[in-house]
């Protein structure tokens, strides 16, 4: 039975974290139809049948531009979420201010009282509490 698996599969493209991430979301998906929530059991159906396709492709080339694009779009929100944990932990020792003239984020620590700020893109100087 293995090996009638093992030939099965062989040169198709299999699982990969797209594929992982689509049998995720399919899953709740379902768990929210429980719920008596409209559309989501069909959304979650359509992505359990879109990742057997991939799984079962032999197209391994389209497969794996795909896998790379989920990649990307991944790293951008892990990166999105770690820079709000940054500046979380950072609030508690630093003010974050905007240059009023060019925008650009400048890190103040906190406790100096009133201080004058040059902002190191523009050069411009303004008065903040810090």
């Amino acid at each position: 039975m293995k090996e009638k698996l093992y030939r099965f599969m062989m040169g198709r493209y299999g699982n990969d974290q797209f594929n992982r991430f689509l049998m995720i979301l399919a899953m709740i998906c379902f768990i929210l139809s429980l719920f008596r929530v409209p559309g989501v059991y069909l959304i979650g159906l359509l992505c359990l049948i879109y990742a057997y396709f991939r799984m079962l492709s032999r197209n391994t080339y389209k497969r794996s531009l795909e896998n790379n694009k989920y990649l990307q779009y991944e790293y951008k929100v892990k990166r999105w979420f770690a820079g709000v944990k940054r500046n979380m932990q950072q609030r508690k020792t630093h003010h974050i201010y905007k240059c009023p003239s060019c925008r650009q984020k400048i890190r103040i620590p906190r406790g100096k009282g009133k201080i004058e700020i040059r902002c190191p893109k523009c050069g411009q100087t303004f008065m903040k509490k810090s």
